[in-house]
């Protein structure tokens, strides 16, 4: 029996000289191994989208270094201008708005997060850390990689969400320096972190499966109940999705 595919954006990533597409595999793993899924990386570029999702059971928006844009959400400058991928931004942006449509499930992690909230009209803070009441959502660069995507703070939970995961609150890691500030059409709030930071959205159709998170299950995943229940559900939506 064949397995659904979860299609996967690459980022751009420079390796040895060579500009390359790239998804960092604790991804492909979780794909692969928790959801039961087949991982296809897709490059970024300007493909068809519509040959694109004509494959795809499930689309996994992975999280990156990089930020979307900022002109795609308004009119300021970006804060990081190195740290943009605008070939990441022109596949994932109407990719996801098409996927939508058609009620394709979407698993949104991290930058993923935030391209599904600018691709339904919302808005960033490009840098959480700078605003008054807020915490700094970074992860310390001086620590090593187990360090940075460890535990950090409490977020609660609501919604079909606590339902899914059974708590009413949980701690995850942090990892990013944007956030979301106001939500997407038809976007629910599913998990606030302590400061009141969104970092989960569901929607915008009940009927389908729609997450987007701001920590990174991935990490670590099959060690961690909520994650597995995460990617469990998700391999289980693009399972329903096959006809």
């Amino acid at each position: 029996m064949t397995r659904p595919i979860v299609v996967i954006p690459a980022c751009t990533k420079t390796v040895e000289g060579h500009t390359s597409d790239s998804v960092r595999r604790s991804y492909t793993a979780a794909v692969s191994e928790i959801a039961e899924l087949q991982p296809v990386i897709v490059p970024v570029g300007a493909p068809d989208i519509g040959s694109v999702l004509d494959i795809a059971d499930a689309i996994l928006l992975p999280g990156s270094p990089s930020n979307v844009e900022p002109s795609h959400y308004g009119t300021e400058p970006p804060v990081l201008p190195e740290a943009l991928d605008q070939a990441r931004d022109a596949l994932t942006l109407p990719l996801i708005r098409e996927a939508i449509g058609r009620k394709i499930p979407i698993f949104a992690i991290c930058r993923g997060l935030q391209e599904i909230n600018v691709a339904l009209g919302g808005t960033l803070h490009q840098a959480v850390h700078s605003l008054e009441g807020h915490r700094d959502h970074r992860a310390p660069a001086d620590k090593s990689v187990e360090e940075r995507f460890g535990p950090a703070h409490h977020i609660s939970l609501r919604g079909l969400l606590r339902e899914w995961i059974g708590s009413d609150d949980i701690i995850v890691n942090s990892v990013h320096g944007q956030g979301l500030a106001r939500l997407g059409d038809g976007l629910q709030p599913e998990a606030f972190a302590e400061d009141g930071l969104v970092e989960a959205v569901r929607g915008p159709h009940d009927d389908a499966f729609c997450l987007g998170v701001q920590w990174h299950p991935e990490w670590l995943a099959k060690a961690n109940p909520v994650s597995v229940l995460l990617f469990k559900r998700f391999g289980e939506a693009a399972r329903g999705k096959q006809s």
